[in-house]
């Protein structure tokens, strides 16, 4: 690829940048959008609009980024947890990696490169990026040392960001644990696999089975019943009482006389009394509560004095017969995905292992549309598949088109069906909470852009050539060295059109977007849809973050001209997901920062196949010096990697029993633990309607709040219009937004 097809994709993506920015600072503005722009606001009852004209309205302003910039950590960590803090720092973490990469690539590497061979160079437009690239350097050159030292550089200091993040990010997480003092998790215990026996129900053989083991410890326990018909009346009353709620409140807007705002004050909602609610509800949900009696089945939750007996028994072996009475930690309540906990414990090893199979047929079967794109980058054998195309390629801004942009733009279409699929596979495995779950669809859509986006990209699209690859183990490092060098320009453009326009579409909410201007315009409806949040996508956003952290560590030495653009790129990405954590995600369930130890174990793994492919281009240049000095990197980086596992990875996978006793000890003497006694008995309720409602009675309480107007992205569905929970409080009134000319809704 010429340089000038380079300049091509820069110029496309660029223009498609500031377009859609600059459209996004005017669209965000439109009272009309709010739903789509402003949904945190709305969840936390801090936004309503009304129609009103002002010229700002219409006019492109930078006030989004600055208050993306000035938001610091701290209010990030109260707004919106832990997780949203891990994401934002593997982000930061990227960044100040790839400035020290730029600074060295560019002023140590580049002109190396580029003054390689003794040739004479054309008009820097009409270059090759090969001359921009390694392979420009010929064999035996002593200049290789430049690049050996490079890559010291920037994996050292790799590791050592690495080391200070996670002892930040470990700290942070025992001051999570200990901040939640009264969080249910940590005195309950999910035990599965509970033995059936003919002469007693489920719930008998539990209560004898902890009261006899686990007498000091055991409180009571509560029986997870099988969701089917029960479920789906709740769920169909829970709807159809939400959306009386929303026909009995009156709301209307009145304009202010001066200023400019896109609202006015609005008169309080209005709420139709309830009658006789406690009374019909005990009837209601008393009948519910002997039909899904019938429907019990071997799981259950089982609560505990103090955190630490909770902790003993689930990390204890219950039975001579592992799989029987299969114990372990309960997610939080609203964190708990209750359609997987009725599945049956000895199936989930079978689910696991069909999983797995699966996802690799999809990463099989995706290796056409990755042969395609590939067969696109070489303009040769596109004009031999395609001999009509001929004379069309061979005018030059098609040509820079088709092999700059298109190529990168197919594969990222592609790639738009892998997180549902992946989401998918991983509820199927049986996650028995929905962080889990998203934790796993995260590490399939890595594994799997990490394949399919480099591995298969690099062995142009074969499978027997990809495969026959990772068989021969002595000539791994020749043929990664012969061959990613050659992909180095697809992976620059690929970084330009994937990286710069996904995070255009993220700040436009595209789909959202559409369906309201639908919804508007098309189908004229004007009223307010029901509504609910959307939680942040990480299994979607995680594995992009680190899909461009690798390539930028296997190429940056290789083809430097890749580090300014990925630059760009995390700086632009902590920006516009900081808004979007800001402004329309909201998090429902917590995983204590565990996205964490899956950036730095796949940081890891890039800089140790960085090293690989730098040792295979070394030995093909016959730079001797260069390669020996690079095998020693290798293994202390993964001696690094050891020390870290055994040093941080404990403090993600379990509590520190000390940790646990002390805040036993400290509720104790504070008088807390009758008062956590009391919230167990309520804590997990599986129909959700039972909680929003049953407050004041013996039945469950609401553990959700707000939190049950909030979605996962992966489970909204188009064109379904969303509830919205919690906004039907006491007397609010409008304050001015200041630069977005949108007021909010304060108690007063």
């Amino acid at each position: 690829m010429e340089f000038s097809a380079l300049l091509t994709s820069v110029g496309i993506n660029i223009g498609i940048c500031v377009v859609l920015f600059s459209l996004y600072s005017i669209l965000r503005k439109q009272p009309s959008n709010i739903t789509v722009y402003f949904g945190r606001k709305i969840a936390s009852r801090k936004l309503k609009h009304c129609e009103t004209f002002c010229f700002d309205r219409f006019v492109p302003s930078p006030s989004w980024i600055v208050k993306a910039w000035e938001t610091t950590e701290e209010e990030i960590l109260a707004l919106d947890g832990l997780d949203s803090v891990v994401f934002l720092r593997i982000i930061i973490f990227s960044i100040r990696v790839f400035s020290i990469a730029a600074i060295t690539c560019l002023f140590l590497v580049l002109p190396v490169n580029y003054y390689g061979q003794e040739t004479t160079h054309k008009l820097i437009p009409s270059e090759s990026l090969d001359v921009f690239s390694i392979e420009n350097i010929k064999e035996n050159s002593k200049w290789l040392c430049a690049h050996c030292i490079a890559l010291y550089v920037i994996c050292c200091s790799a590791c050592v960001l690495l080391y200070f993040e996670y002892l930040s990010i470990s700290r942070m997480r025992l001051i999570y644990i200990t901040g939640a003092q009264m969080n249910p998790t940590y005195f309950t215990v999910l035990v599965r696999s509970i033995p059936w026996s003919p002469d007693e129900s489920y719930s008998e053989t539990v209560r004898k089975f902890f009261t006899n083991y686990h007498e000091s410890g055991y409180l009571s326990h509560q029986m997870i019943y099988r969701s089917g018909t029960v479920q789906k009346l709740l769920s169909d009353a829970e709807k159809m009482y939400n959306m009386m709620k929303e026909n009995s409140v009156e709301m209307h807007c009145q304009k202010f006389k001066g200023g400019c705002f896109c609202a006015g004050p609005t008169n309080s909602f209005a709420i139709l009394p309830s009658v006789n609610d406690s009374v019909t509800d005990k009837n209601l949900y008393g009948d519910m509560d002997m039909l899904a009696g019938e429907k019990e089945c071997s799981a259950a939750f089982v609560f505990f004095k103090t955190r630490y007996a909770a902790l003993m028994a689930a990390t204890a072996l219950q039975s001579a017969n592992p799989m029987s009475w299969a114990t372990d930690l309960a997610p939080a309540p609203h964190d708990v995905y209750w359609s997987n906990l009725s599945i049956p414990y000895r199936q989930l090893w079978i689910r696991k292992i069909g999983t797995l199979v699966a996802a690799t047929a999809f990463m099989l079967v995706f290796l056409l549309p990755v042969t395609l794109v590939q067969s696109m980058t070489q303009l040769e054998q596109l004009q031999q598949a395609f001999p009509f195309l001929k004379g069309l390629l061979k005018k030059k801004y098609m040509s820079e088109l088709v092999t700059g942009y298109l190529p990168s733009v197919i594969l990222i279409l592609f790639m738009y069906l892998v997180p549902p699929t992946m989401m998918s596979f991983s509820a199927l495995e049986g996650s028995i909470s929905r962080s889990g779950r998203k934790r796993s669809a995260c590490l399939k859509v890595l594994y799997f852009t990490i394949w399919n986006v480099f591995f298969v990209n690099v062995f142009t699209g074969s499978i027997l050539r990809t495969l026959n690859v990772f068989f021969s183990v002595k000539d791994i490092p020749a043929t990664f060295g012969k061959a990613v060098p050659a992909q180095a320009s697809f992976f620059l453009t690929y970084v330009l059109s994937s990286g710069w326009a996904s995070l255009s579409c993220e700040v436009m909410q595209l789909f959202p977007l559409t369906c309201n201007l639908i919804r508007r315009w098309i189908l004229r409806i004007k009223s307010e849809p029901l509504f609910e949040t959307l939680s942040f996508p990480y299994h979607t956003e995680v594995p992009r973050i680190l899909l461009f952290g690798f390539l930028g560590f296997t190429c940056c030495i290789l083809a430097p001209l890749i580090t300014p653009f990925l630059l760009f790129y995390f700086f632009l990405a902590y920006l516009v997901y900081k808004n979007q954590i800001l402004n329309v995600y909201v998090s429902k369930y917590e995983s204590g920062g565990q996205f964490w130890p899956i950036a730095h174990n796949t940081t890891i793994f890039a800089m140790v196949v960085a090293q690989i492919i730098a040792l295979g281009v070394f030995g093909l240049k016959e730079s001797p010096v260069a390669s020996g000095f690079t095998i020693p990197l290798i293994i202390g980086t993964l001696l690094f990697h050891e020390y870290c596992r055994q040093r941080f990875g404990p403090i993600f996978k379990n509590t520190a029993a000390e940790v646990l006793i002390e805040m036993d000890r400290k509720d104790e003497q504070c008088g807390r633990l009758e008062e956590m006694y009391k919230k167990l008995r309520t804590a997990y309720c599986q129909f959700t309607l039972l909680a929003k409602r049953d407050t004041s009675t013996s039945g469950c309480s609401s553990n959700h709040n707000n939190e049950n107007s909030i979605i996962d992205t992966e489970s909204a569905k188009p064109g379904k219009p969303l509830e919205v929970h919690g906004l039907w409080n006491p007397p609010f009134h409008l304050d001015d937004m200041g630069d977005l000319g949108v007021p909010t809704l304060t108690n007063k």
